[in-house]
Parts: structure tokens; C-alpha cells; sequence
């Protein structure tokens, strides 16, 4: 079995807004972002200890940022496609697994998210799309 790796980031409190609310609706108080980002093996399994010889995922979360904060979202499965299509700007990234959730949904409690995945052939196509 070939060696693989991940970079994962859980919990990820993004500042965006999404959906339109009316009085008396749940206004989720957070939209938190997960990633498993799949990368060669080669940039987690490392012989020095330095940041050109790993993934730089901080200009990736810097990115996000800027995503998330760009616009009013009607929905959250399109902001997590502009996600997705940052993450594809990393050639580096061979395949991917992103929730993107809001919380709470009725009352104090719930978590309500959308998920997507993309393995190695998913990710070409996407990037040959462009």
C-alpha cells in the first residue's frame, strides 16, 4: 500500500454570513469549517525540520478567509464550492473532505452542515474545468 497523508483542520470558526433570517428564526451564531486535505506523502513524512519541505496550508486558510468574507451566501453549499475550488489552486492537494456546518439550528443545540468529497480523479476534472 503506497504512503498517503493528510492535513487536517477541525473546527475552523469562519466569518461569513449565509441565508436570510426573519423574526423569530434560529440565526446560527457560528459556521465552522472541517478539512482533511490529502496530500503526497512525501511533505508530512519529512528528514528537516522546515517549512519548505511541508505544505504551507496558511495562504489556504488565509484564502478561505477572504472567501468567506466576500459576500452575503444564500447558501452554504455554494460557499463551500468556492472552498473547494481554492483548495484546487493547490496542486498539491491530490483529494479532499470539507464540512462546512452552522450552528445552532432550533433553539441552543444542532449543528446542520454539507460535506463534499473529491478524490484524486474528482480533483482533475475540477482543475481541468477550470
Amino acid at each position: 500500500m503506497p504512503a498517503t497523508a493528510c492535513v487536517t483542520l477541525k473546527d475552523l470558526q469562519i466569518n461569513t454570513v449565509i441565508g436570510q433570517y426573519g423574526p423569530g428564526d434560529v440565526v446560527p451564531r457560528a459556521h465552522l469549517l472541517d478539512m482533511v486535505l490529502h496530500l503526497p506523502a512525501d511533505l508530512v513524512l519529512v528528514d528537516r525540520d522546515a517549512m519548505e519541505a511541508v505544505f504551507d496550508y496558511d495562504p489556504l486558510i488565509a484564502q478561505i478567509d477572504r472567501i468567506a468574507r466576500a459576500q452575503h451566501y444564500e447558501t452554504q453549499e455554494y460557499l463551500l464550492s468556492r472552498i473547494v475550488r481554492a483548495c484546487a489552486g493547490y496542486p498539491q492537494i491530490t483529494a479532499l473532505h470539507l464540512t462546512l456546518r452552522k450552528t445552532p439550528v432550533r433553539g441552543d443545540s444542532g449543528a446542520l452542515g454539507v460535506s463534499l468529497t473529491l478524490d484524486p480523479a474528482a480533483m482533475d476534472a475540477l482543475r481541468a474545468a477550470g
